[in-house]
């Protein structure tokens, strides 16, 4: 068993939190089927953790941190992505559009939002900008939208079929989910938001890169700026607790981003010691995200059409005007 996973300590690891995302999951979703309000709103908090885990356990796979072999890896990556919605857009178009986004050192994007919001007729853009003001993720829903809808409109038939296929068994298993309860359905809803935004959370402060759109997987044209030092000093480590890192571990480590960028490869169970050995304790690229938060919240409709991240504190002890991003989510790069 050992020889499946990469090292051995993945056994116990991996294994628990592949069980924990799954089985959670399944215990999730019968809770919400529950008549009790507490089961309901564990049901919620429950699900959208173990929609949670199960990007950053995808986020591993593509990586190749989890299995020993390739294969393995891109079999769990896609299992997680039908739990979580990703498999709207293929497997290795995914993993292939975030590995360029380290090669890179962008963030590369197939939908140009901001164009299309800027373009779009008046109602259209502040009905989006209203939506985000309500929090509520419609960039993200946006981004997703755009996924089903572009093998209909530039797609191959094979392309076609397969989203009309892939889209006719996820509204059936709905379907049936709201025929048992319109409640859990609602509920379900619900989980998916929060997991929405525990994802954009993470992702809006842990770079400040220029975003490049590309509708294909060729690299960006060489830029010599675009080196390990640039890397470095434009992403962060936006930890969910400094002085208790074990907190960390509820979204499997992945704000040690500076430590995941500087060696890809490495599990996400072993970013806090890799972190402290090229660190120590003073990086300054560390932003907790408790600072984050005000930030989150205050540029939550300017972010959406903001022309860049805006700056950070040169500290790196304060957000500053850190704007953040939206629309980056590694679950959507294709």
């Amino acid at each position: 068993m050992n020889e499946l996973f990469l090292r051995p300590q993945s056994l116990w690891v991996n294994g628990f939190v592949i069980l924990y995302t799954l089985g959670g999951w399944t215990l999730g979703l019968w809770l919400m089927l529950r008549p009790e309000l507490a089961s309901n709103v564990a049901g919620v908090l429950l699900v959208a953790h173990a929609l949670v885990c199960s990007a950053y356990l995808l986020h591993d796979c593509v990586h190749n941190a989890v299995f020993a072999r390739t294969r393995t890896n891109d079999g769990l990556g896609v299992v997680m992505s039908w739990l979580n919605g990703a498999c709207l857009a293929t497997y290795q178009g995914l993993k292939k559009k975030h590995l360029r986004h380290h090669t890179d050192r962008l963030d590369v994007v197939t939908f140009d939002y901001r164009t299309a919001l800027k373009s779009a007729p008046n109602w259209v853009r502040r009905s989006v900008l209203a939506l985000e003001w309500a929090y509520v993720p419609a960039v993200e829903l946006l981004m997703r939208g755009f996924i089903v809808v572009s093998p209909f409109r530039c797609g191959t038939v094979r392309e076609r079929a397969r989203m009309a296929v892939l889209i006719g068994v996820r509204v059936c298993l709905f379907a049936a989910l709201a025929l048992t309860s319109l409640r859990a359905l609602l509920l379900y809803a619900i989980a998916y938001l929060v997991f929405l935004h525990v994802l954009r959370f993470m992702d809006a402060f842990q770079h400040t890169y220029d975003v490049f759109v590309s509708q294909s997987l060729a690299p960006a044209p060489a830029d010599p700026r675009r080196d390990r030092r640039y890397e470095y000093a434009h992403t962060f480590s936006n930890l969910l607790s400094v002085r208790w890192p074990w907190l960390n571990l509820l979204v499997l480590n992945f704000p040690y981003h500076n430590a995941h960028h500087t060696v890809t490869a490495v599990p996400w169970h072993r970013l806090p010691s890799l972190h402290r050995s090229l660190y120590g304790t003073q990086d300054p690229q560390v932003i907790p995200s408790g600072a984050l938060l005000g930030n989150y919240h205050r540029y939550r409709v300017v972010r959406v059409l903001a022309d860049d991240y805006g700056s950070v504190a040169q500290d790196g002890k304060s957000a500053g005007s850190f704007i953040g991003a939206v629309g980056v989510s590694f679950l959507t790069a294709v």
